[in-house]
C-alpha cells in the first residue's frame, strides 16, 4: 500500500488535480459557488483558484453566472454522450437523407457543431451523375455560409460570443448586415442564400431541433437549378421538402427518444 501511495505520489499532476476538485465540487451543488467559496472548500487560496476558474470558464466546462457565481455548464454530459448519439443520429438520417436526394434530385449535407466549430458529419449525393458536394470532415465558415448563419440565428447570445470567438470573430467584427440577416433566419425559420464559394449554387439550410428547442444539427442543400430536367422540383418546393427532411430527422433523433 505503501508503494502505491509513492507511486500516485510520485505522478501527480497538481494543475489537473486542482481543476478535477473544481469540477467535482461544483458538480455537487444546486445553485454554484463564488471564488471564494470555491477556495475556502478546497482550502486554497482565491488566487490559486482564479486562473483555474478563468481556464475552465475559456473552456466552457464553467460558466460565470450574472450574480458572480459559478455553476458547471454541461459540456462534460455532451463529452459523455457526445460519438454514440452522433453516431445514431448519423445512421438513422441517411436514409431519410437518400429520400430527400431522390425527390428533390440535389445533394444534401448534414453539419453538427463540435466545440463551437461547424464539421460536415454526413453527405449524400444527388441521384444524377452531377452534383454540388462537400467532403465528410469539411469544417466550414460561421458568417459566410447557410450553415453558419442558421447557428448563428439560433444560438444565444453567449453562445453566439463563444462560437465567434473560437473562429477569432468577435462580435465587433461580425457586420451589422449580418446581424439583420440571422434575426430574418431566425423569424422565418431557414436560410436560403446564394453560396459564397461557389457561383450558380444556393444553399438552402433548416435547422434540426432536439426536444428542448436547441439546434442539434443543420442540412444544407446546395441547390442548383436543373437544365436537363423540366420535371425537377424548383428552389421553394425544395426548401419543402428539407423542412419535411429535418422534421423526419428530429422525430427519429437519439435526443428525441
Amino acid at each position: 500500500m505503501a508503494q502505491d501511495d509513492e507511486g500516485q505520489e510520485r505522478y501527480r499532476a497538481p494543475a489537473l488535480d486542482k481543476g478535477l476538485d473544481i469540477l467535482e465540487l461544483l458538480a455537487a451543488t444546486d445553485d454554484g459557488l463564488s471564488q471564494g467559496e470555491i477556495a475556502k472548500a478546497l482550502d486554497r487560496t482565491p488566487n490559486e483558484i482564479y486562473r483555474m476558474l478563468d481556464r475552465l470558464v475559456r473552456r466552457d466546462y464553467v460558466r460565470r453566472t450574472p450574480e458572480d457565481r459559478y455553476a458547471l455548464t454541461l459540456k462534460l454530459f455532451e463529452l459523455a454522450h457526445a460519438r454514440p448519439p452522433l453516431h445514431r443520429m448519423i445512421s438513422q438520417a441517411t436514409p431519410v437523407l437518400r429520400n430527400f436526394a431522390r425527390a428533390a434530385q440535389q445533394a444534401v449535407h448534414m453539419v453538427v457543431q463540435d466545440r463551437n466549430v461547424l464539421v460536415v458529419v454526413a453527405q449524400v449525393d444527388s441521384p444524377g451523375y452531377w452534383n454540388v458536394s462537400i467532403r465528410v470532415g469539411s469544417r466550414i465558415g460561421l458568417v459566410n455560409t447557410g450553415s453558419g448563419h442558421v447557428y448563428l440565428a439560433f444560438a444565444t447570445p453567449e453562445e453566439r460570443k463563444l462560437m465567434l470567438e473560437e473562429q477569432d470573430l468577435g462580435p465587433e467584427k461580425m457586420p451589422r448586415e449580418l446581424e439583420a440577416r440571422l434575426e430574418g433566419v431566425r423569424e422565418q425559420g431557414y436560410e436560403m442564400t446564394p453560396s459564397a464559394q461557389v457561383a450558380g449554387v444556393s444553399n438552402i439550410t433548416v435547422p434540426i431541433f432536439g426536444p428542448l428547442g436547441s439546434v442539434i444539427a443543420v442540412l444544407t442543400c446546395p441547390y442548383t437549378k436543373r437544365l436537363d430536367k423540366s420535371d425537377a422540383p424548383d428552389m421553394p418546393s425544395v426548401l419543402k421538402l428539407l423542412q419535411h427532411t429535418c422534421a423526419e430527422i428530429s422525430q427519429r433523433s437519439p435526443e428525441s427518444a
